[in-house]
């Protein structure tokens, strides 16, 4: 049972188009009488779910920062304590994640973060499920997977687009992948709001006999040297690495002159508050210049050649260089100002990030004026016939010429669906559509969409 002093909290996921926008509709429409803090999570450089939920009195909050499982641990943290200073202003909270988010790393923090743990009470994991596109989502989808796998409560969505003995068929797969959740069918995500609030459904014992790494928490970074270091000038040389930056927090928390156990103990502390300072926007350092303490930092390294930057220490300390990649992948070193090599006392590699399909990417088409509904019509029909396959999700509104209504759509592969929403009114007239999927030329979408304009 969840402490009463807790606010609950609902995790609501599902691959993309599966229905989630369309379900949290729901709920903030329907009379329940409790008073809903909304936590969305985009995935691309656009945040566009908070234009497409209805208008409601609930607080949203969207995240943008891309995927919540793991690089934005941090900012979920630093929402959720946003959160608490208008404790009075809600009673309950619903966190959608993004259609390719791994909802065990979000569960996480729940139970990890001490300060979250005490204020806040994990409800229930509930996954939408698409009944029309899930067979071909597991086939090349690990997150589609995790998210049944985690699931409380599984709503079988999209109903109608299935017959009903393939239907029958993917409900007995689903209850073989999670056997412990509870399996609702709907369409239109037309479910009882008790279907999927107030569950108290979250086992963490349960969880940890089915997934023992549960609790083995995930970092936005891959490597930590600790180095133990005298008053002097400092220099970080790198090589050319694979990536074109170095994302970095330099701790200044350890104490060298303690036993090497306390060390490590110090360590899994400094990763976890690295983890918000992370969550932080990155400072810009070009080589030659000085990585400042305790902040999140991104070494420039375009420059072909040895990267060199610069640490002053005033103290006799110990540092830890939580560091996006290894050492070995950068060569990355620290010399000392007689040039000798400093070596670090402790070396630690975290657990790998979790990793999408780099095939994987989104495109946001955000332009003003009226779209021609001809040229609309055509170009989406050519880029569904071309594309609609590997297109997982599109959404948006546009600004159709003549219409005095904006038009929202949703679709999933070939599927689309649209419809007239509030008035303009006062509001600028414009465009602003999202597509997720493999493969997309972006530019080329650009392109061919502002030739869509009257």
């Amino acid at each position: 049972m969840k402490s009463p002093s807790k606010v609950p909290v609902t995790i609501l996921t599902g691959f993309l188009g599966s229905g989630k926008t369309t379900l949290l509709n729901r709920i903030l429409s329907e009379e329940h009488g409790k008073r809903i803090a909304v936590i969305e999570n985009e995935y691309g450089e656009v945040g566009i779910d908070q234009a497409l939920v209805i208008n409601a009195d609930e607080e949203i909050f969207e995240m943008s920062n891309g995927c919540i499982c793991c690089t934005v641990r941090g900012d979920l943290i630093r929402v959720l304590g946003n959160l608490m200073k208008r404790r009075d202003k809600f009673d309950y909270i619903l966190l959608e994640t993004t259609g390719l988010a791994d909802p065990g790393p979000v569960a996480q923090t729940f139970f990890m973060d001490d300060e979250i743990a005490s204020e806040f009470s994990l409800d229930g994991i509930v996954t939408l499920v698409d009944a029309h596109h899930i067979n071909q989502q597991l086939g090349r989808s690990q997150e589609s997977t995790e998210q049944i796998a985690f699931a409380d409560v599984i709503l079988l969505n999209k109903t109608d687009l299935v017959k009903a003995e393939e239907l029958d068929a993917l409900e007995t797969r689903l209850r073989e992948m999670n056997r412990l959740a509870r399996v609702h069918r709907c369409e239109r995500a037309n479910v009882a709001i008790s279907t999927v609030l107030n569950l108290e459904a979250f086992n963490l014992d349960q969880v940890l006999a089915e997934h023992p790494t549960f609790l083995e928490p995930e970092y936005p970074f891959e490597w930590t040297g600790v180095y133990a270091l005298t008053p002097g000038s400092y220099e970080l040389s790198l090589d050319d690495g694979p990536d074109p930056t170095m994302s970095l927090v330099i701790l200044e928390r350890l104490d060298h002159n303690s036993a090497p156990l306390f060390i490590e103990e110090a360590l899994q502390q400094g990763a976890e508050w690295c983890v918000r300072r992370y969550a932080e926007p990155a400072s810009k350092i070009s080589p030659g210049n000085i990585v400042p303490i305790d902040q999140h930092v991104e070494l420039q390294l375009q420059i072909s050649g040895q990267k060199s930057f610069a640490i002053e220490i005033d103290k006799q300390t110990s540092l830890a260089l939580f560091a996006q990649h290894t050492a070995e992948e950068f060569n990355l070193r620290l010399g000392a100002s007689d040039n000798a090599e400093v070596l670090p006392v402790l070396e630690r590699t975290w657990v790998a990030q979790h990793e999408h399909d780099d095939e994987v990417g989104s495109v946001a088409i955000e332009v003003d004026g009226d779209v021609n509904p001809n040229k609309l019509n055509a170009w989406l029909g050519k880029l569904l016939r071309e594309k609609g396959i590997d297109i997982f999700r599109m959404k948006g509104f546009l600004s159709i010429a003549g219409e005095s209504e904006r038009f929202v759509f949703q679709g999933v592969h070939m599927l689309f669906d649209g419809q007239a929403d509030r008035p303009w009114g006062n509001e600028p007239r414009h465009n602003q559509l999202v597509f997720i999927g493999r493969n997309l030329d972006g530019n080329t979408m650009k392109r061919e969409f502002e030739a869509c304009l009257n």
